[in-house]
């Protein structure tokens, strides 16, 4: 009995090893004016994580090293598909770099558009531009600026946008002030007629029914889509007011460059919804009333 026990004991032991998942290589590291930023790898997968000292760190970017242009996170495809709503895109306003996935992408799919990004932290484009293949070209650059200032600098400059995704993160969420009806306002006046704002947000978090009627107050009615593989939530809002249309992508070319970077349009269209799903007499976030602290709770 005394061996049997030993024995099971020991297969147990084995069995708990086993199982640990095979810890991430850390490629680089660095305490930049912002935030910790670490580059690790798993296998071919290479991640950019922010803040491994907060409280909630998380990859913000990753790709595959073994097929770069593929898109590894599900947001990122929600994002890239809402070409089904604005197919020609000549000009491209992206807030937040990471690792570069999404200007990259965009310019590989619209060579001539203008794609502009907008990134505060200077080391994130360097961690980018030397772990991440990502490369600035004369179409797609970076500002190295604070994203509100960017934008109240465009208005002045009259400059409009037919696409404008919002994909900003620090170590938690997203930065109080590129949250509120402000902001939000100004977003809409640097959209064409036919522009459309996509916004990368959480599907849990505290603010959740404040930032959904804040969206609301400022473009009406918009849709929205929840990742079922991770806890994003990409709002798709237009200036008009109207109800988001699908199946404006008629580009076979596009169409077949989507599917092979994993861009599933089908299931686009089928999990799109419009109906709210927050608490609409929630309180509006304001440039006053924007309580990020509550996400620390």
């Amino acid at each position: 009995m005394k061996k049997l026990a030993l024995s099971l004991l020991y297969l147990v032991l084995m069995l708990a090893v086993n199982s640990q998942p095979v810890n991430a290589k850390i490629l680089h590291s660095e305490k930049s004016l912002y935030r910790n930023i670490i580059v690790e790898q798993k296998g071919n997968k290479r991640c950019m994580v922010f803040g491994r000292m907060s409280r909630h760190p998380d990859k913000q970017s990753c790709i595959d090293m073994s097929n770069p242009e593929y898109l590894v996170f599900s947001y990122t495809k929600l994002v890239m598909a809402s070409l089904d709503i604005q197919p020609n895109p000549n000009s491209i306003l992206i807030i937040g770099l990471g690792g570069g996935t999404l200007p990259v992408s965009y310019e590989s799919l619209y060579p001539t558009a203008l794609i502009d990004t907008v990134e505060i932290d200077e080391a994130v484009v360097k961690v980018a531009e030397k772990w991440f293949k990502y490369k600035q070209t004369d179409k797609q650059k970076v500002a190295l600026v604070d994203g509100r200032v960017f934008v109240k600098r465009q208005i002045r400059r009259n400059k409009q946008y037919d696409l404008v995704i919002l994909d900003a993160f620090n170590g938690d969420y997203i930065p109080e002030h590129l949250m509120t009806e402000e902001f939000l306002t100004e977003i809409k006046q640097l959209l064409t007629a036919n522009g459309l704002l996509v916004a990368n947000t959480f599907s849990k978090n505290k603010l959740y029914d404040n930032e959904s009627v804040t969206y609301q107050k400022v473009f009406g009615d918009f849709s929205y889509i929840h990742s079922v593989t991770s806890g994003n939530r990409i709002i798709y809002a237009q200036t008009h007011n109207n109800e988001i249309k699908l199946n404006a992508l008629k580009n076979n070319q596009v169409i077949k460059k989507l599917e092979e970077i994993g861009v599933d349009l089908d299931e686009f269209r089928d999990r799109m919804r419009s109906r709210p799903d927050w608490d609409q007499t929630a309180r509006p976030l304001t440039d006053q009333y924007s309580p990020a602290n509550l996400l620390n709770q």
